[in-house]
């Protein structure tokens, strides 16, 4: 079982509104996870992101994989180290 952490699309058409979840990489995008651990609002000026820390360090301690869109979201909170 991978484990990946990853938006889901919410909103109505032209709206969107993405949950940051962790699910297991065989679930579909919007459909089961294992835990909600932040949202992501990229309609607001500048862009609003709430994630709860505790949790996404626990995840990626027990081996979840960011893609690359929740990266670099998380490199913007400060969550991850930028390699030099």
């Amino acid at each position: 079982m991978s484990v990946k952490i990853r938006l889901a699309r919410h909103g109505a058409k032209k709206r969107p509104f993405y949950r940051i979840v962790v699910a297991d990489c065989e679930f579909s995008r919007d459909g089961r996870f294992l835990e909600r651990v932040g949202t992501y609002n990229p309609l607001m000026d500048p862009a609003e992101v709430v994630l709860e820390k505790e949790r996404i360090e626990y995840w990626m301690g027990q081996g979840a994989i960011p893609t690359t869109t929740v990266k670099s979201l998380l490199k913007k909170e400060g969550l991850l180290a930028n390699p030099a």
